[in-house]
């Protein structure tokens, strides 16, 4: 799950900038539907994973949701089901007979996306927490993985709030 968010969410919302992403050359059609391919691949890796964490807890009877990092994990699987629902009204808002204007839905999904993307950082950062982790990964590595998900965070951050938030012109 850690993969599927670090990589194909932060390659699936780089898709649309203009400087980071290996698939600049593609249309814009074309980075929808990779960006969609991203997407589906990451919830195919969070059922995955969360029928694993299921079971795995099932057969060790270990309690559900008793740790920090599974409680954010709960809050950034609802915040991407809220970011995927955006995207879908955003994709077919004359089928679903919405009233929202193409660009608010465009806002509404970016900013759905952000949520969820920062949530699946704060998330994979609580993970290095975790007594296996700590035990297994010790000193400079520690840090250096507890600080890598941030990097690709900025980048995503500064791309969203420069395409969506409004500019105001500073006059003198």
């Amino acid at each position: 799950m850690s993969v599927a968010y670090c990589l194909c969410m932060t390659e699936g919302i780089l898709l649309f900038s203009t400087e980071g992403s290996p698939f600049c050359f593609k249309s814009r059609k074309g980075k929808i539907r990779l960006h969609w391919f991203c997407q589906a691949l990451i919830l195919i890796a969070t059922g995955t994973g969360v029928g694993f964490m299921v079971a795995s807890k099932n057969v060790s009877q270990l309690p559900h949701l008793v740790s920090w990092h599974s409680l954010l994990g709960i809050c950034t699987l609802a915040a991407t089901g809220l970011q995927v629902a955006c995207g879908i009204c955003m994709m077919f808002p004359k089928l679903l007979r919405l009233s929202s204007s193409p660009p608010r839905l465009k806002l509404y999904h970016a900013t759905c996306g952000l949520v969820a993307y920062l949530l699946a950082t704060v998330t994979v950062m609580s993970a290095m927490f975790s007594d296996w982790f700590q035990a297994t990964v010790r000193g400079v590595a520690w840090w250096a993985f507890l600080l890598l998900p941030l990097f690709p965070a900025l980048v995503v951050m500064n791309q969203i709030t420069n395409a969506y938030l409004p500019r105001k012109k500073i006059t003198i």
